[in-house]
């Protein structure tokens, strides 16, 4: 191309541009399965939000939130007094101040760490790198889903698309039709009604392919929502839905209790709970916290025997807290944390229940659709063969019109059934590959 003059280059483009003006073609961006996936990891707001609240998660696990580390703050006052003041002191002497104006300022440096609190800070950070943990988990769980949503609707649209090309065969079947049946209807060898038939059938499989079109634009804007796209948006979509996947039962049930997002989530839930528990058991025991900090403070007064006061240095204390009776709050707490673990113990074994149920019944549904592909291709070749040769019978005057309308409804039905199976079929492929976070 590089070596093209540019006269040729310039003709090249224009006779392009023509053609396309001329046909009325609009570019349109083809879009595979894959591509489908990779714009929804990035824009399916679902994905995001998940993507936020794991983030949170991750934010809030620090040495500080779980109460590891000190707290460190200045602070500052400023004061300004006018009283009228009275004093009669212990000899008998009497001071009297009827304008004394008091102007204080104190600023300090303070710091509050907890030193021992019974473990329970210890205990809390591990319950935040669980909480940690359980967002990034239910975060793989959302884009796992939103993968099975994107490839069951991206091959929804192949479906619809299918079947618009299985009317648009009918639809050439039901033209042959009407030509044979002008032809014998003009030549006095078939009545009218075949004619009447097969001109009924044509604008029935025409209504069809119309109202499949609509279905197929429908199909795309549930895609595009997935992707967050804008609706309208239009792709050039695969025609074909590729099979040949074929699950391992002893590898699938092996990684279920290891890879599925359901059962480790369920399994997060339990240990937090666990900490949670011992978290509540720490507040049984003693605290000891620590108090320091550099001090300064100024005052003056306008009257009075102390006319000026500064006092500065460093301050430290020490506090320590035994709890002898909380009113039966620590221990309320705790029988709450101990049914809380209890209820995650039982949401756990029953989520492995569910997930090994949803295995095992995916497992049969591919089975079965395997099967039923088999048989239906074999029914759909034979579908098409007694369409043909229906209409050649009808063709030689040997048939009726009715004839090859039944067999017409036998190859749509069959070819529905078929498409349906091949789709049915990919979605437990899907579902197989998403209970093993294998997707």
């Amino acid at each position: 191309m590089c070596d093209m003059k540019p006269q040729l280059l310039l003709k090249t483009a224009l006779t392009t541009l023509l053609l396309m003006q001329f046909c009325g073609v609009n570019a349109q961006e083809a879009l595979t399965v894959e591509d489908a996936v990779n714009i929804a990891l990035k824009k399916n707001f679902d994905i995001l939000v998940a993507n936020n609240d794991a983030e949170t998660a991750k934010i809030n696990n620090t040495a500080g939130n779980a109460g590891m580390l000190p707290v460190i703050k200045l602070a500052g006052t400023g004061a300004y007094e006018e009283n009228n003041e009275y004093q009669k002191l212990s000899g008998g002497a009497v001071n009297k101040y009827p304008s004394l104006t008091t102007r204080s300022l104190s600023a300090g440096t303070e710091l509050s760490w907890t030193l021992f609190d019974g473990g329970k800070m210890f205990v809390t950070k591990n319950k935040l790198n669980e909480i940690e943990a359980l967002g990034q988990i239910e975060f793989m769980n959302q884009v796992l889903q939103t993968q099975y949503d994107v490839i069951a609707a991206y091959y929804d649209v192949v479906r619809q698309k299918q079947q618009l090309a299985s009317f648009n065969e009918i639809i050439s079947y039901d033209r042959e039709r009407v030509k044979i049946a002008e032809v014998g209807y003009n030549a006095g060898s078939m009545v009218k009604t075949d004619l009447l038939q097969a001109k009924i059938d044509l604008n029935v499989a025409m209504e069809n392919a119309i109202n499949q079109q609509s279905v197929i634009s429908a199909a795309l804007k549930t895609l595009n929502s997935l992707l967050g796209q804008n609706p309208d948006n239009v792709y050039v979509i695969s025609d074909s839905i590729p099979l040949g996947y074929s699950p391992n039962k002893e590898e699938l049930l092996q990684k279920l209790n290891t890879a599925n997002t359901s059962i480790l989530a369920s399994g997060k839930q339990v240990d937090i709970a666990k900490l949670a528990l011992s978290e509540t058991r720490k507040s049984y025991l003693p605290l000891f916290s620590l108090n320091a900090g550099y001090y300064l403070s100024n005052s003056e007064n306008s009257e009075g025997s102390v006319l000026h006061n500064r006092l500065y240095g460093p301050q430290i204390n020490g506090t320590l807290q035994i709890p002898l009776f909380s009113a039966g709050e620590t221990k309320r707490k705790t029988a709450v944390s101990r049914t809380a673990l209890l209820s995650a113990e039982y949401n756990f074994q029953n989520t492995s229940l569910l997930v090994n149920t949803v295995l095992q019944n995916t497992l049969t549904d591919f089975e079965n659709q395997q099967n039923l592909l088999n048989i239906e291709k074999e029914n759909n070749a034979v579908a098409r063969e007694n369409l043909e040769i229906s209409l050649q019978r009808l063709r030689l005057g040997q048939t009726t019109s009715l004839e090859v309308h039944q067999a017409q409804e036998y190859f749509v039905q069959s070819g529905t059934r078929l498409i349906n199976i091949k789709y049915n079929l990919k979605l437990a492929e899907t579902k197989l590959k998403q209970l093993i976070s294998s997707l």
